[in-house]
């Protein structure tokens, strides 16, 4: 039943959704009964051979039965297409029961749960609900906090876009780019935080990341056109080949340059390096932010050994992201790129040069970067402050452990 439901839920909640003129509060609360059903029923009858049609056709009855009780009863039930058959105790032909337009509607309700109106915890929350099937209580432990937390996310989330009025559609012209833009961003924060996990004491956590390239590849079948869907995708599939050499055998962070790149997952990158290829040529050979930085971890998974890593280009490509998005992260990265191309003084000075960027104040990779450059300097007792300091800063323990060790190594 678990797995049936997160299959059947975002299809079944935006074909709902649509119905009911955009309102995921309710269409959610239509599933949940249609679920509740199944649940009721299935034990005893099986699984019904199209689970998705059943589900649909019996929270379509209770929207009906909803539409009843309130006064817009003759226009919703002109929206649904009631059949003659509902409230007769007949059930429609189940396969006929889903919607032709059930992918646009998948597409719609990722647009509505990413809107702009939303906060992006909210956001994040409310995608992984509609979209992603998991539970409240899924979602909080995923990001480590309590489910009465994001249970008020989500009741908010669902508020803030009816009092909103936010449409059930598809934006157009240059509203769709930014729409796009923060549905890509939902999609890649919850990648990170299963890829680098900020709290907690898992360096990783596999399942969102699972959840977030699912997502993209779900969105790249969707607008198949848009490059930098592709991009992203490309860019969480190469960054996840690398999963399992991410880690040491007591689950301790493992640094790219001393992972075992025969434990990198080839298929993984066969299909990142694709979807890099199609994001190139539906774009001219130009690069966005996200196959730019897809084609950085392009770099990487070419390399046969961290020697023939082409850094040179890596630090190229973060220049050009840096035009694309400033940020005094991309230029910390580029510090490193740098470093790694033309030496440690050269990258130093790079990092250096947005130390006193505010944005970075509490970033303990600051510190961690410049920790790591200043040992390679020979300035030893200047790097062992830095890794103290990241050390502090960082709310990760396997990554604090690891920073803490490195002050240890370089301070003897």
């Amino acid at each position: 039943m678990e797995t049936v439901w997160r299959i059947e839920s975002p299809r079944l909640i935006a074909g709902l959704a649509r119905m009911a003129r955009g309102d995921v509060g309710l269409a959610e609360e239509l599933a949940q009964d249609a679920l509740v059903a199944a649940l009721e029923q299935w034990p005893e009858s099986g699984v019904p051979r199209n689970p998705g049609a059943w589900l649909m056709t019996i929270a379509k009855r209770r929207a009906v039965d909803q539409f009843r009780r309130n006064e817009r009863y003759a226009e919703k039930l002109e929206e649904v297409g009631r059949d003659q058959q509902l409230g007769e105790g007949v059930l429609p032909d189940f396969d006929a029961a889903l919607d032709d337009h059930i992918e646009d509607d998948l597409l719609r309700l990722l647009f509505v749960a990413c809107h702009p109106v939303l906060n992006t915890q909210a956001r994040v929350a409310l995608t992984l609900r509609m979209l992603g099937g998991l539970t409240t209580d899924e979602i909080a432990r995923a990001f480590l906090v309590r489910e009465s937390t994001i249970a008020q996310r989500i009741v908010r989330a669902k508020k803030a876009l009816a009092e909103a009025k936010v449409p059930f559609e598809v934006p157009e012209g240059d509203e769709r780019v930014a729409r796009l833009s923060s549905v890509l961003e939902v999609i890649y924060l919850v990648f990170n935080e299963g890829y680098s996990a900020t709290r907690g004491d898992d360096w990783m956590r596999p399942a969102l990341c699972e959840e977030a390239m699912r997502l993209g590849r779900v969105l790249a079948g969707l607008i198949p056109g848009e490059s930098e869907v592709h991009g992203l995708v490309a860019l969480m599939e190469l960054q996840s080949s690398r999963s399992k050499a991410r880690t040491g055998p007591n689950g301790e962070p493992v640094l790219l340059l001393e992972q075992d790149r025969a434990r990198w997952d080839r298929l993984l990158i066969q299909h990142g390096l694709a979807a890099l290829t199609l994001s190139e040529q539906i774009a001219d050979g130009a690069y966005g932010p996200y196959s730019a930085q897809a084609a950085i971890a392009a770099c990487h998974a070419r390399a046969r050994t961290a020697d023939e890593t082409d850094w040179s280009r890596i630090a190229a490509l973060y220049e050009g992201l840096g035009k694309l998005q400033p940020s005094p992260v991309i230029e910390l990265n580029r510090g490193v790129a740098v470093a790694m191309a033309y030496g440690p003084e050269a990258g130093l000075g790079i990092v250096d040069g947005v130390a006193d960027e505010p944005a970075l104040k509490d970033y303990h990779l600051l510190p961690s970067v410049r920790g790591d450059l200043l040992e390679k300097l020979g300035r030893l007792a200047e790097a062992e402050k830095e890794f103290r300091r990241a050390a502090e800063m960082t709310e990760n323990a396997r990554e604090r452990a690891l920073l803490l060790d490195r002050a240890t190594a370089v301070g003897r």
